[in-house]
């Protein structure tokens, strides 16, 4: 499903950063836009930055089911910055799942964004969810009975002379053997 990412930018409260920049929304369904201005206020400026592609994939139904428990479920805007210009981000990827939001996070790199799910967007996933996944059967698993304990590595080896030399290093023997 297509889905269109406004960002908001707005003044930043230090010298050193110019803007301040937030996703704010997505818009199932939105055409393809590139950094078209959506709505003017002093300062602060909404962007419908780019739209890009929702794909769920059946292996990660479990996410899905997670991400739609949370108190308020959401979409996760992946964003990559781009140099200091006037659309100084780019736009990476759009994903419902919160585990591949958080894959995103690792590296530092990209800025990833939390952004409130519109309630047509969470019932289009939820249909998919409820098609697609297959609750996995939790099976423990079994120790082994085996006494490993019972034996004790190298005692009665014809290579090992003593008892001490079990535990011996390897210089010592050398010299031993000399």
């Amino acid at each position: 499903m297509p889905l269109g990412i406004v960002l908001r930018r707005s003044p930043g409260v230090t010298r050193w950063a110019k803007h301040a920049w937030k996703a704010v929304a997505v818009v199932p369904g939105a055409p393809d836009a590139d950094w078209r201005v959506l709505r003017q206020e002093g300062e602060v400026v909404e962007y419908h930055a780019a739209t890009l592609t929702l794909e769920l994939h059946g292996a990660e139904t479990e996410a899905y089911l997670h991400g739609l428990s949370a108190a308020e479920p959401s979409i996760y805007v992946v964003m990559r910055k781009e140099g200091t210009g006037d659309c100084p981000l780019s736009m990476v990827l759009v994903t419902a799942s919160p585990y591949e939001a958080q894959d995103y996070t690792d590296s530092g790199e990209d800025i990833v964004e939390k952004v409130p799910m519109p309630p047509g967007l969470a019932a289009w996933v939820r249909a998919f969810v409820d098609r697609f996944h297959e609750e996995e059967v939790f099976v423990k698993r079994q120790r082994r009975k085996d006494r490993i304990d019972l034996k004790e590595d190298g005692i009665g080896d014809p290579r090992i002379g003593t008892a001490a030399d079990v535990y011996a290093s390897p210089t010592l023997k050398k010299r031993r053997l000399q």
